[in-house]
């Protein structure tokens, strides 16, 4: 038990250790917002046809964030919310294509690889080293995966628009957007700082406002996917209680 107390320590400050790579980014995206603008947006990553993704759009190989994509926050178990379109994404792609970048575990605040490899053993799938945190770790990415000829052939999925997004609009990848597995109670690991980013970023982008609408409506064309009226990626909702666009900029 104090091992575990302790890994989960040692966990919570390595992840609140400073992304100097989205911080340069940052200027960027106030130039050009729509980098933060995702191809798709879904409440869970189990709401995404992956068959469609590797028969329609020219997908190799997909990638997860962990924390509130996958698994609650400084938690490896698999969210039951996730669980259907993990096994998906496996069964579409297959294990050697669906992968974890995570801008802790396998980052530099990971020494030794040890978070990666728990992370490895309690989902079943790699989590990729990479030195510079999302929005960089292309180089790593790429060679993660020997199929893939080019980033449009990556479909990004993640909670987070200034880390997730920018990182896969950045380099030509689809991405797809979802929101936090976790709220209230369950999701009192987050961290304090990037729940707040969270929420600023999902009102901007999101909330009933001529801004957000503005920057959507300059979200960059994927290669070959040419969107969700020709080729839907959206799998029919099955819960009444997910969320319409205006009501991410509300607290948890």
């Amino acid at each position: 038990r104090g091992e575990s107390s302790e890994r989960k320590v040692r966990t919570s400050t390595m992840v609140q250790s400073i992304n100097i790579k989205a911080l340069t980014t940052l200027a960027s995206v106030v130039r050009r917002p729509y980098l933060a603008a995702p191809h798709l947006f879904v409440p869970t990553v189990s709401d995404v046809n992956y068959p469609a993704l590797r028969d329609h759009c020219g997908i190799k190989a997909v990638i997860f964030d962990k924390d509130n994509t996958l698994t609650a926050p400084y938690e490896n178990s698999l969210h039951q919310r996730a669980t259907f379109g993990l096994q998906s994404a496996l069964d579409t792609f297959g294990i050697a294509n669906v992968a974890i970048v995570s801008n802790s575990a396998g980052t530099d605040d990971d020494p030794g690889f040890v978070d990666g490899k728990e992370i490895e053993e309690a989902l079943g799938i790699s989590v990729i080293k990479h030195s510079e945190k999302k929005p960089g770790g292309l180089d790593e990415t790429m060679r993660h995966f020997p199929n893939v000829d080019d980033p449009s052939q990556l479909c990004m999925v993640g909670d987070r628009l200034l880390t997730d997004i920018v990182f896969g609009n950045l380099h030509g990848m689809l991405t797809v957007h979802t929101l936090p597995l976790c709220s209230g109670k369950e999701n009192k690991n987050d961290n304090k700082v990037a729940k707040v980013v969270r929420t600023v970023e999902n009102t901007i982008m999101y909330a009933d406002w001529w801004g957000g609408k503005k920057i959507r409506s300059y979200t960059l064309d994927h290669k070959v996917w040419k969107g969700e009226y020709e080729c839907p990626l959206v799998l029919a909702a099955t819960d009444e209680n997910d969320p319409l666009l205006g009501d991410l900029g509300k607290k948890d």
